[in-house]
């Protein structure tokens, strides 16, 4: 007979879950990706670019020239060649010896000898080897997520796979939670890690199955961490794996449940998606950010509009929004869908913490990089 779930007698303070889940958790190997595939994904330790251009070009179509030859040369007083000079298109490579691209009324061919009416400067028309990438620049830092003007680099430079650090993720909805499930897919996806999603009914022998770890860094399940009578998360966790702690000094979330199969992380997310986005903010999001081997994320500093009144013993999530130069409060603990998408900064009020009065500088995550 299996026994009922039950949340113990005191939650589990927020900071001790996090270091007991985190403990001896290292970054995941590095692999390669062609940049179509590395979007988002968190860079790894990259060999320098070679300059781009790797010669001087053409900016503009004209005649290739040396800027020195050209001195005093104007309409009045025109500089003969002794042939045509060579002609350029935008983009192209500029011809040994040329230092400058001059518009093509510049040149005049009607007679016997061409003539130059006009004086130029050296570089005029002309981008230099490396003036976009210089030599030596890496695509950027190691722990940072790669964007699409990352990539515009490598691919400017020729790199044709590049090295990041992608966590495997496995997602195991536990029946009727597909909107939380695409909530955290979505947003564990933009966060850089490659997701596998599974389904298991609310029985604890389909949900212990469906936490496989071989193939996966962290696991993620959705829903089944209460004490309802079709909640078997938490019991199956135990049966598969060890459980660190169930429910979580955490408001909205506390039902969640964290443990490890072998050496894999599990965090059991609750079904409701604002106690999952939480949750998934609090404790999973900086189990994949150390897989990741990612910087620290951005906060931005800001003093409060109002004071922020939190109750002693339970860490609460609160949703912020600028206005006016500082942060003004759009939810805490109770989080609605509608204040979650137009948030643009999360704080966590630690369990220690009473709050914090009007105007007092707090950094909140940023929800919007």
């Amino acid at each position: 007979m299996i026994t009922a779930q039950r949340l113990p007698a005191s939650l589990t303070p927020l900071d001790a879950a996090l270091a007991a889940v985190l403990r001896d958790l290292a970054p995941v190997q590095p692999i390669e990706l062609p940049p179509a595939e590395a979007l988002r994904c968190i860079a790894a330790e990259m060999p320098a670019l070679r300059a781009y251009p790797p010669h001087d070009v053409a900016v503009s179509d004209g005649w290739a020239l040396r800027a020195n030859d050209l001195v005093g040369a104007s309409s009045y007083a025109p500089l003969p060649l002794a042939a045509l000079p060579v002609w350029v298109e935008a983009g192209a490579a500029m011809p040994d010896g040329t230092d400058c691209v001059v518009d093509a009324d510049a040149v005049d061919s009607s007679g016997p000898l061409p003539q130059v009416l006009a004086e130029v400067v050296p570089g005029q028309g002309v981008r230099r080897a490396g003036s976009d990438i210089a030599a030596g620049r890496t695509v950027i830092a190691a722990g940072e997520p790669l964007l699409p003007r990352h990539l515009l680099l490598a691919r400017a430079a020729g790199v044709a796979r590049v090295r990041v650090r992608r966590p495997r993720l496995r997602i195991v909805n536990i029946s009727n939670g597909q909107l939380t499930a695409q909530l955290i897919a979505d947003t564990a996806q933009f966060a850089g890690a490659e997701i596998v999603c599974a389904e298991a009914t609310p029985d604890v022998t389909a949900i212990a199955g469906a936490l496989a770890a071989d193939d996966c860094d962290l696991i993620i399940t959705i829903g089944g961490t209460g004490v309802g009578h079709t909640d078997a998360m938490v019991n199956a966790l135990a049966a598969r794996g060890a459980l660190i702690a169930h429910g979580i000094a955490l408001q909205p979330g506390r039902t969640t449940a964290i443990g490890r199969i072998d050496a894999t992380p599990v965090v059991a997310l609750p079904g409701a998606p604002d106690q999952a986005f939480a949750a998934w903010w609090a404790i999973a999001l900086p189990l994949l950010d150390r897989l990741s081997g990612r910087r620290p994320r951005k906060t931005l500093a800001l003093p409060l509009e109002r004071k922020i009144a939190s109750g002693v013993g339970i860490a609460e999530v609160v949703l912020l929004t600028r206005r006016e130069g500082s942060w003004a409060t759009l939810a805490i603990a109770d989080l609605s869908l509608d204040a979650i998408a137009r948030a643009e900064g999360l704080l966590i009020v630690p369990g220690g913490a009473e709050g914090f009065a009007a105007g007092t500088v707090v950094d909140a995550y940023m929800l919007r990089e």
